[in-house]
């Protein structure tokens, strides 16, 4: 409720000679509030994005700072998130030894991309701090990179060989096959990586935004019987929160698993 009434509180500011105004793209260019004119600048997404990395730092630091065998809640839910990202992507997928040895990476990609996504839901804050490219951008190239180091650490001569001029392939067909090995391994994969995760973000906060500014237009506007049209795009908007709350878990779900997935590629036997 409350975050509704921050969307429609906003929606209410803008709200220029009584029309209705639909979110547009200038969402995600807010204004400069610190360091404008610099390569610093820093607008509300920025912050929002340095708030959730302390609040996550913070919360990872004091529910692991004093460890103990019986676990207090604190700890017992840091321990459940990491038991997910263990149990059900790193050794699911790469094995205990490669799960273990690649958990860091894939537990920070998990909570980093949950709580970004989160923020979108939450009042004050409204919009996800991936709805930007840059950290969906940031995010895909440490899932690439180590990619990379998976397949070079595995195979130093065989991974680059392995992955353009995959074997059994009649060599004409290689003119054929090895560009689109180059496009699909080494550029597609990390560009759905990052455009998966920023239009899923970007399209849920404009949704939101659509539905309590028509409710707010709909109220106090438009007359008649659109306060009828109202209620259901009040309700609309209450039960896409609840869906972008199953969404932000799934991005981040789907990012961590398919960098998972591209890992367990690069480090398969073949190679």
């Amino acid at each position: 409720m409350i975050h509704a009434a921050s969307i429609i509180a906003a929606a209410a500011s803008s709200d220029d000679e009584n029309g209705f105004h639909a979110p547009s793209i200038w969402e995600f260019f807010p204004d400069i509030v610190l360091f404008e004119g610099t390569p610093f600048a820093i607008n509300r997404i920025h912050l929002i994005q340095i708030l959730v990395t302390v609040v996550l730092v913070l919360i990872l630091w004091l529910g692991t700072r004093k460890m103990k065998l019986i676990p207090g809640r604190g700890q017992s839910i840091v321990e459940m998130g990491f038991d997910f990202v263990r149990v059900n992507i790193a050794h699911d997928l790469l094995g205990r030894k490669d799960g273990n040895r690649f958990l860091p990476i894939l537990t920070t990609l998990f909570f980093m991309i949950l709580f970004m996504n989160l923020t979108g839901v939450i009042p004050g804050l409204n919009i996800a701090g991936t709805s930007i490219i840059a950290m969906p951008l940031l995010l895909a190239v440490v899932a690439y990179v180590t990619f990379i180091y998976a397949g070079l650490k595995k195979s130093p001569k065989g991974f680059i060989k392995n992955s353009l001029f995959p074997s059994g392939v009649p060599w004409p067909i290689y003119f054929l096959v090895t560009p689109l090995e180059f496009i699909s391994t080494f550029i597609i994969r990390p560009v759905t990586l990052t455009l998966r995760l920023l239009m899923n973000m970007m399209v849920g906060h404009l949704m939101l935004v659509l539905f309590f500014s028509a409710t707010w237009f709909f109220f106090f506007h438009a007359g008649g019987f659109f306060p009828i049209l109202g209620v259901g795009t009040l309700a609309a908007g209450f039960a896409y929160t609840i869906f972008e709350l199953l969404v932000a878990f799934l991005q981040a779900y789907v990012f961590t698993i398919l960098t998972a997935v591209y890992i367990q590629l690069a480090v398969a036997d073949e190679h």
